[in-house]
């Protein structure tokens, strides 16, 4: 159910906000801005790639945790269970994107993984790129 839409005396419609966003800073006059809609999303794909499962109370399944993968070998199986993960968290987590592609492929080096998402926003249907590399400890 969607909020009330107010709007002032002169016709101006405000639009509720998107989210709250990942690290709010008030700008010089002391006001949180929220993020408007391509940048919530990938905030919260930041937040579902960064975010260990069981780390967030009450939702003990959210995220993905690439942080703990940073020990592992570079291996084929870690390779595809990421991309199938990643693919599983996002279309839990993130209802507002249509994910396009999820690549797990090897970095610069056997020593790092380069993480690619594609999506597309459903409100707008503009597509969207986010990419990540993550170092590991092993060849």
């Amino acid at each position: 159910m969607a909020g009330p839409v107010l709007s002032s005396t002169s016709g101006t419609q405000f639009v509720e906000p998107i989210g709250w966003p990942l690290m709010p800073v008030p700008d010089d006059d002391g006001r949180l801005n929220f993020p408007d809609l391509a940048t919530s999303v990938r905030e919260r794909i930041e937040a579902i790639l960064r975010t260990a499962p069981g780390e967030q109370l009450m939702r003990p399944s959210f995220g993905v945790g690439l942080e703990l993968i940073v020990h592992q070998p570079n291996t084929l199986a870690l390779r595809g269970g990421l991309e199938e993960r990643i693919g599983d968290h996002l279309a839990a987590f993130e209802p507002r994107i249509l994910v396009d592609r999820v690549t797990v492929a090897e970095g610069d080096d056997s020593a790092s993984l380069l993480i690619t998402i594609a999506y597309r926003l459903r409100a707008t249907g503009v597509a969207g790129r986010v990419s990540a590399q993550v170092p590991l400890g092993g060849a």
